[in-house]
């Protein structure tokens, strides 16, 4: 098949193209509608969407049964296209730049009122393209605008391929009178390219805002270790899959008078210090979370004469790498057992530490009979 005949085939294959990812970013942003509190720009991205797709419906149409309103149909789709474009680049940036840029709607909302006006001047005015050249300007005033907005490359590579498809396009229309197939594949191939671009774009934040919501449910905020409840589930899941396991308790000592001279900034960088000094030494044989406050634990499974020597090296760092020092205890178990239990024994034989001095390891297993509440765990 020759290009000039491929060509002529183009338009309805590149507008159905273009329809169906714009079909599935609209089911997308439906869901994200329903799923998200912020409706107002859930709105503007269904509304965007949907003014391209009207767009870009008329125009299969008009490629498939050509009518005698052609014109004008050329002049809606114009139009459509610079509103939807304006609309579509405000919704991205305010999802990509919602927390650090303060995003005005008023140049938005001018820029697509002024497009309005265009065409009735275009009315009085027939030998001035003012749509299409304003088309143009519309692009180049988004770029230079949010060339410090630290977006995406996927973002502004679509606004490139946007412009150069508006270039093509003019220049088709304006500058050649004679057919220009390389030319009209750019037309059709640039649109279809922009849109799959912003179906990433929109794919990309919505696992990202996955990601992240996930992390919340299962991390602790400021020290990015495990939660108490992921935790104890993690945790859990290794006792029923591994035996020995043991749990490790840590509580920073005199952390309420570091709060109290130091302030709680500083007391904050302490606790994610020590945090990640857990969270290093076992992060090859088990897990680690934050128990309440300045209390951090873990949940390794090595042999048990090891667990110790994992304990004492907690201590010893954050001793010498913090500038505080922690009690620790530990207690291990040598069968499955409930974890809320493994919790408590360890909880216990770090209180001894506390209570015998401090910034040392004890197991719960050299606690006096007299003195443990359990003896189901060894």
């Amino acid at each position: 098949m020759s290009l000039s005949i491929f060509s002529l085939h183009a338009m309805p294959f590149a507008n159905g193209a273009t329809i169906a990812v714009i079909v599935l970013m609209l089911f997308m942003a439906f869901k994200l509608y329903e799923s998200y509190k912020n409706k107002q720009i859930y709105q503007l991205l269904i509304s965007a969407l949907l003014l391209f797709f009207v767009k870009h419906s008329l125009l299969l149409s008009d490629s498939l049964i050509p009518t005698a309103y052609s014109s004008w149909l050329n002049v809606t789709a114009i139009l459509l296209q610079i509103i939807s474009f304006i609309i579509i680049n405000f919704v991205y940036l305010k999802l990509y730049t919602y927390r650090s840029a303060q995003l005005k709607v008023v140049p938005f909302a001018l820029l697509a009122a002024f497009s309005l006006l265009l065409p009735v001047a275009e009315h009085f005015m027939p030998q001035w393209p003012m749509l299409d050249l304003y088309s143009l300007a519309v692009v180049l005033i988004v770029i230079i605008a949010t060339r410090s907005a630290n977006l995406t490359r996927k973002y502004y590579a679509s606004l490139i391929i946007y412009f150069i498809y508006e270039l093509a396009r003019l220049a088709n229309q304006y500058l050649f009178e004679t057919y220009t197939p390389y030319l009209k594949l750019i037309i059709y191939a640039a649109p279809i390219l922009y849109y799959c671009l912003l179906f990433l774009l929109l794919f990309d934040w919505v696992i990202d805002r996955l990601l992240t919501t996930y992390h919340v449910s299962i991390l602790d905020g400021l020290t990015g270790l495990y939660n108490r409840r992921h935790f104890q589930s993690k945790a859990e899941q290794m006792i029923r899959q591994s035996t020995p396991v043991a749990i490790i308790f840590c509580d920073i000592d005199n952390f309420k008078k570091l709060n109290d001279t130091k302030g709680h900034l500083h007391a904050d960088v302490i606790l994610k210090q020590v945090a990640e000094i857990i969270k290093e030494e076992t992060a090859e044989i088990g897990i680690s979370g934050r128990y309440g406050g300045e209390e951090l634990l873990a949940c390794i499974a090595v042999a048990a004469n090891k667990v110790r020597r994992v304990a004492e090296s907690i201590r010893s760092r954050v001793e010498l790498e913090s500038g505080v020092t922690v009690s620790v205890g530990y207690s291990i178990a040598k069968q499955p057992c409930p974890i809320h239990e493994l919790v408590k024994q360890a909880d216990e034989a770090m209180y001894m530490s506390k209570t015998t001095g401090k910034n040392k390891v004890s197991a719960y297993k050299t606690i006096p009979a007299a003195l443990k509440k359990n003896q189901a765990v060894t």
